[in-house]
């Protein structure tokens, strides 16, 4: 039996929305997952960060559940719930003792059939003040918290779906009105633009029974615009500068690379590893270890539907200039493409993410989200094996391959220092 191999049965309804089961009768719990094809990716400029925004009203009450009731009814039955948004998509997610499989798929059917006729003014300004407020907590009054919107708004092109942060911009979370929020809840959440698995301990006879009640008569909107967004490729080098209320240096290091499950996409995540994955890591062990210049360092691929990127961050000990780590990580990088590295490093690597994926199935949770997101970007939802594969092709050749294939290329590089001097944009 390959523990890999997960059995599973996935169908659609006449309204074009997706079903995934998965039967896994090891606890008496059920996870209801649903993904909808909407994150900031389908946003435009001037009213970005509405997905997120959408993600936190789709919790505050439709026709028939009021305010905070969502809340209330899953935790009350011993329940978990939360969802979460990214580039690609929006997700919602609850975990329940078996019984209360019924409740969970009354509340998604309410919320996904019966969110617009309740939803107020009040209701909008309440939310765009909680989300302006995580938007301070997290990134503007957090040290280094704009790093990651500086980077992606230089990295990515003028208007690409990937230029602006999920979480918005403030003046534009100041622009929203209720004919925005209704516009894109028509545009994306939909039958037709969503897929729902339930995984666990369940009855299957008896969940597709619910599924047909809850769902079969909700209309899909089919009005989800598809998104067409050529490659690119960086001109030249460009290094940004900013003095910011920190107290240690720290440079982040980005390259454009590959979208999710193209060729390379594997090699780059088992070279993000190498690099820093473990204390016995390339960068970690040369630059915190051996040298100790940083006080940390990571690298690692990030794969999305439209485009990936490579990222490497490392913060500087105290009185250590960030030029110095810069020609570190370089030489590190230029050692890796000339010489390659060994089959041990591959080997641990490989044997690390293998463990990842069985400790991940183990919670019905995260499983229940993994076929989701193979379903979404694959189209099959038991593609453990398949991904799993892709990481055990990769060898010495394809890791030094992916080097040069990425890294001689230009790249977008941020230095942040405290408060010392001028800032420079």
């Amino acid at each position: 039996m390959n523990i890999l191999d997960i059995n599973y049965e996935k169908y659609r309804l006449e309204n074009g929305l997706e079903v995934i089961l998965h039967q896994n009768n090891i606890h008496p719990l059920v996870s209801v997952n649903i993904w909808y094809k909407a994150g900031s990716s389908n946003e435009k400029r001037g009213k970005t960060g509405i997905a997120h925004l959408f993600e936190h009203m789709m919790f505050q009450g439709s026709e028939n559940v009021p305010k905070e009731m969502h809340f209330r009814y899953i935790q009350e039955a011993g329940g978990s719930l939360n969802g979460s948004t990214s580039f690609d998509r929006t997700n919602y997610y609850e975990k329940v003792p078996s019984n209360f499989l019924e409740l969970i798929l009354w509340l998604e059917s309410d919320r996904m059939s019966q969110l617009l006729p309740s939803l107020t003014q009040e209701k909008l300004n309440n939310q765009i003040d909680v989300v302006r407020n995580e938007r301070l907590e997290r990134y503007d009054n957090q040290p280094y918290g704009l790093a990651w919107e500086i980077l992606i708004k230089n990295l990515y092109p003028d208007g690409h779906p990937y230029s602006w942060p999920t979480i918005g911009y403030l003046e534009d979370m100041n622009s929203y009105t209720l004919e925005d929020v209704t516009q894109f809840f028509k545009n994306y959440y939909s039958p037709s633009n969503a897929c729902i698995t339930i995984a666990g301990n369940f009855d299957k006879g008896n969940a597709k029974e619910l599924v047909e009640k809850y769902f079969s008569d909700i209309k899909s909107q089919d009005k989800a615009i598809s998104l067409i967004t050529p490659s690119f490729k960086l001109e030249r080098d460009k290094i940004i500068k900013r003095n910011e209320n920190v107290q240690l240096e720290r440079i982040y290091m980005v390259w454009p690379t590959e979208k999710a499950f193209e060729p390379f996409d594997s090699s780059l995540d088992i070279v993000g590893d190498i690099l820093s994955g473990s204390k016995n890591s390339r960068l970690y062990k040369t630059l915190v270890y051996d040298k100790e210049i940083a006080q940390d360092i990571s690298a690692y691929q990030y794969s999305g539907k439209y485009a990936g990127h490579f990222m490497i961050i490392a913060t500087a000990k105290p009185k250590v200039e960030l030029s110095l780590l810069r020609e570190e990580i370089f030489r590190e990088l230029d050692n890796i493409s000339q010489k390659g590295v060994t089959q041990k490093e591959i080997t641990r690597s490989k044997n690390g993410i293998k463990s990842s994926f069985i400790y991940s199935m183990q919670n019905i949770e995260s499983l229940a989200d993994q076929l989701n997101f193979y379903n979404f970007y694959l189209g099959e939802p038991n593609s453990f094996n398949y991904d799993l594969l892709r990481y055990e092709k990769a060898t010495e050749d394809t890791i030094k391959d992916c080097l040069n294939k990425y890294f001689k290329n230009s790249h977008i590089e941020l230095h942040i220092s405290p408060l010392n001097g001028e800032t420079e944009k």
